[in-house]
């Protein structure tokens, strides 16, 4: 389940607004869309005067969703599959400025994201891409009949196929493919070369390092906890607190999915083992005892089954995109 509700928002430009707005409506995760006019000179314009082509408004559409289920990349992927990225003020039938490609973001951090997006998708060209990426500077609803059209008139013009339509709402949970191509799990081989002898034997062999003797039992920067085996973020530095047990205490993973849990009758106790799903790698045990203010688990984790990277060094280290979760 979500662990962060914090939504981000992205408003993306693609022909006649009409059929993006219903594509993007129908992606798990994706919270909200309006139909509107954006980055143009001018104040509240109406749909006539936009297609007089004179105030340079683009049709565009707003997106609100829940970074803690679909990713902006997924977003801009499946943007990129609905629009031919090297035309001109043109999509389909429509012609006119107002019917430009364009990426228009709210927060600077997505600019590293939709960046980095664009420059994969240019390896799939030989023409120079035409998808215009800015700051959005300015938005204005467009008028109510705009507003969910395709719901209301489903038969009317649209330049998107329909079949684009059903594949958006089978599309799946992008956060797990993405953690999938940027995190991989490593063999044996790798894992005794790149890890200590404690962190191998900790994260491969289950076992449990010394309380109070660990680097991050008593570590309080902001930041986030990477699993050692893959680099995947685990957990975030205000889900932290001092348990007073001697290792890292959380009360919740970043993401329910980044973790699985497993009966463990070890040592004659009755526990919940905590591993890392993708890299499989040991983390500790998690308990209910923890703050009910927070929930009321406590995740016992080995500090030499992760990595801390502060919030100054999020960016520098390649995880820009999960500064979000820094966000008061």
């Amino acid at each position: 389940m979500c662990n962060v509700s914090r939504e981000h928002d992205i408003y993306l430009a693609g022909g006649c607004f009409w059929g993006v707005e219903k594509y993007f409506s129908c992606i798990s995760g994706v919270r909200r869309t309006e139909v509107g006019y954006a980055n143009g000179n001018g104040v509240d314009p109406t749909y006539e005067q936009v297609c007089e082509g004179t105030t340079n408004f683009v049709e565009c559409v707003h997106i609100v969703y829940d970074p803690s289920i679909v990713s902006l990349n997924f977003l801009l992927n499946m943007f990129y599959e609905v629009v031919d990225p090297t035309s001109i003020n043109k999509q389909g039938n429509d012609r006119g400025t107002q019917y430009r490609s364009g990426i228009y973001y709210t927060r600077k951090l997505d600019v590293l994201v939709i960046e980095e997006s664009l420059k994969k998708l240019q390896e799939k060209y030989s023409e120079k891409l035409a998808i215009e990426v800015s700051p959005l500077k300015n938005f204005y609803l467009a008028e109510d009949y705009h507003q969910k059209y395709l719901d209301v008139n489903p038969n009317g013009y649209c330049h998107i196929p329909t079949t684009k339509f059903e594949s958006a709402k089978s599309a799946k949970c992008c956060l797990q493919h993405d953690n999938e191509q940027r995190f991989q799990k490593r063999t044996d081989e790798e894992l005794r070369h790149i890890l200590t002898d404690e962190q191998y034997k900790v994260t491969q062999l289950s076992m449990t390092e010394h309380p109070f003797e660990n680097d991050y039992w008593n570590e309080f920067q902001e930041g986030i906890y990477i699993d050692i085996t893959t680099g995947e973020p685990l957990f975030v530095s205000s889900d932290k607190f001092d348990a007073g047990c001697g290792w890292p205490s959380f009360s919740k993973p970043i993401q329910r999915k980044a973790i699985k849990e497993k009966r463990d009758q070890s040592h004659g106790m009755e526990r919940i083992e905590v591993r890392s799903s993708l890299g499989d790698a040991h983390l500790g045990h998690v308990f209910n005892d923890g703050p009910i203010e927070k929930g009321g688990l406590r995740y016992c984790i080995n500090s030499a089954s992760l990595t801390f990277i502060p919030k100054d060094k999020m960016k520098e280290y390649g995880y820009g995109d999960y500064l979000y979760l820094m966000d008061k």
